[in-house]
């Protein structure tokens, strides 16, 4: 009975969370790469404020309110491949990059997000990496805050000081736990480091997965009021493809915590971190090297050192 009440309890918990997440159009029907071997997921991590009130953007220093009009832009992509079998791989690919964007001749890759939402900017990695996209998951300013406050903050040690007035933040060198605000100013910060957006997309990296490992620890998981508790903080900030089932969303979470313990990180391969063209400061990849990698990937090889 008992068995059977906390069974009812995590189902209850997982599609009542589900309902609250935005199902998207985001995978192209046509002119696609062949599929290769295991399958890959785009995670986008975009400002969008759906669900915030003008309160509670600006206590998250985004700016702006409960923002639904206009473009939204995104502030982190990744690739996330999971291979039939092995480790998988979590790809950063710099939001700055200068990429064929179909219909719309070369600009900055989160552009594509801005002309067309995730299905274009889904189409734009396939076109510019080869790798057919089976997957989409997008989460917005507030749904990322809300999942981090709701499991007690984020352990990070930093290396040096951040503080960057853009992201509205100003955080000591050290071990310290982040909450959702100060997290939200971290993954988004780049005018605090040197090497700028390349800096960010590593830290972004870094943090998912740390988050991912308290988000998927057994303890939350596998307790339906705390499940609920996680889900209801971020649902409202989340989008996935239509198709997409509550188990694949959670093998996905299940995976990107795997990165923590074996798995590989890396960025794609940049040629020239300080690309002017068309009058706007750009990132180009090495191709030679970015396609090599893409390649593996394509074949289920590991990526076993960064590019």
């Amino acid at each position: 009975m008992i068995l059977a009440l906390w069974i009812g309890g995590l189902l209850y918990a997982g599609y009542a969370i589900w309902g609250k997440v935005a199902k998207v159009d985001a995978i192209p029907t046509s002119n696609r790469p062949p599929a290769g071997k295991g399958t890959n997921v785009v995670l986008v991590g975009s400002d969008s404020r759906a669900g915030l009130t003008s309160a509670q953007a600006h206590k998250l220093g985004t700016g702006g309110s409960n923002v639904s009009a206009g473009a939204a832009h995104t502030d982190s992509i990744m690739i996330l491949h999971m291979p039939a079998s092995g480790s998988p791989t979590l790809v950063s690919v710099p939001r700055d990059s200068w990429v064929p964007i179909p219909g719309h001749g070369s600009g900055k890759i989160n552009s594509s997000f801005t002309y067309g939402g995730g299905k274009l900017l889904v189409q734009t990695i396939e076109n510019s990496t080869g790798l057919r996209i089976d997957d989409y998951m997008e989460i917005g300013f507030g749904g990322f805050a809300g999942v981090v406050n709701a499991v007690g903050g984020v352990r990070m040690c930093l290396p040096e000081a951040v503080k960057d007035s853009y992201a509205h933040i100003n955080l000591p060198k050290g071990c310290q736990v982040l909450d959702g605000a100060n997290a939200l100013g971290y993954v988004r910060s780049r005018h605090a480091f040197a090497t700028g957006d390349l800096a960010r997309v590593q830290h972004q990296r870094e943090f998912l997965a740390a988050l991912m490992k308290k988000v998927a620890s057994p303890s939350r998981l596998l307790v339906p009021w705390r499940l609920k508790s996680i889900g209801e903080s971020g649902a409202q900030g989340i989008a996935v493809n239509k198709g997409m089932s509550p188990l694949t969303a959670l093998k996905i979470m299940w995976t990107i915590k795997g990165i923590t313990n074996g798995g590989n990180s890396v960025q794609v391969p940049i040629g020239n971190a300080n690309y002017f063209v068309d009058g706007q400061d750009a990132v180009q990849w090495d191709r030679t090297k970015a396609l090599a990698m893409f390649d593996a990937l394509k074949n289920d090889k590991s990526v076993n050192v960064q590019p």
